[in-house]
């Protein structure tokens, strides 16, 4: 039987999380073809959280985290405490994404599909439309729409991300010093890179809502004081140092100074952009 261990990181979305683990341990063929550990980061939660998973699910590792972790740092140290020989794939999963019932085994059958170490970015949709909101994304930016058949891509948002031993081996654990945004993004690239490959499920295995709105910083309605805190809070998505080393290491030091240099513009001006 295949063994899974689920990397999840949280705050503060206790019902969110309680459905998130729900829809996992519901999942289709759990205990025949495969079967899950689950290791999540509570990052200091204040919602009772990490109580509310332990009462309903007490099979959970809980990993207390300090309330500085984000997403990132927290899912390196949710797979930090789970690496082990034990696992044949990794699972990184959002807890404000749905999974659909079939979806772990869809995963799955599209890694083994092929010999490559692969990670399988889940094709992720919003319940409401039931249009593409996260998943893979190809090297000229486009959304990599499910089609019926196993794509490969280039970006990779970690909604719903299974990576294989073998993946796991080649790239390691993901990069701690992105605190919160661009480490699914730099996870991928680095496995490319390492001679791994990037591939889609074949159809959507999960729903979530995209955030239609930009970061807060790129509002010219924001104060000018409010917009440079906004960029260089942890969540603001492109915070200059973390997102200058992921360009340079990936793309080069030209576009990672042009691009430095212009997320710093579009703070001051950011009426350039409409």
């Amino acid at each position: 039987m295949v063994k899974i261990a689920v990397l999840l990181t949280c705050f503060n979305r206790r019902d969110k999380t309680l459905q998130c683990l729900g829809n996992l341990y519901g999942q289709e063929r759990r205990g025949i073809l495969f079967e899950l550990d689950v290791f999540l980061v509570d990052d200091a939660s204040t919602d009772g959280t990490s109580q509310a998973v332990s009462e309903r699910f007490p099979e959970v590792n809980i990993i207390k985290g300090n309330g500085k972790l984000y997403w990132n740092r927290g899912m390196y140290t949710a797979w930090k405490n789970a690496a082990s020989d034990i696992y044949d794939y990794y699972l990184w999963l959002n807890d404000d994404t749905d999974l659909l019932p079939g979806a772990i085994t869809e995963m799955l059958q599209c890694d083994m599909a092929d010999s490559v170490p692969a990670i399988v970015c889940g094709a992720i949709c919003s319940a409401n439309t039931k249009m593409f909101s996260y998943g893979g994304v190809s090297k000229d930016g486009r959304a990599v729409v499910p089609d019926g058949t196993v794509q490969h891509c280039y970006i990779i948002n970690g909604n719903c991300v299974l990576v294989s031993k073998a993946a796991f081996q080649l790239a390691g654990n993901i990069d701690p010093v992105f605190p919160h945004a661009i480490g699914d993004h730099d996870y991928g690239l680095r496995l490319l890179k390492a001679g791994g490959k990037i591939i889609t499920t074949r159809k959507f295995i999960g729903y979530c809502e995209r955030n239609a709105k930009l970061p807060k910083w790129c509002y010219s309605e924001t104060p000018l004081k409010e917009r440079v805190k906004a960029l260089y809070s942890p969540l603001g998505n492109s915070h200059p140092k973390y997102y200058f080393i992921y360009e340079r290491r990936h793309f080069g030091l030209f576009l990672a100074v042009k691009h430095y240099l212009s997320i710093h513009l579009r703070v001051l001006i950011p009426s350039l952009w409409k």
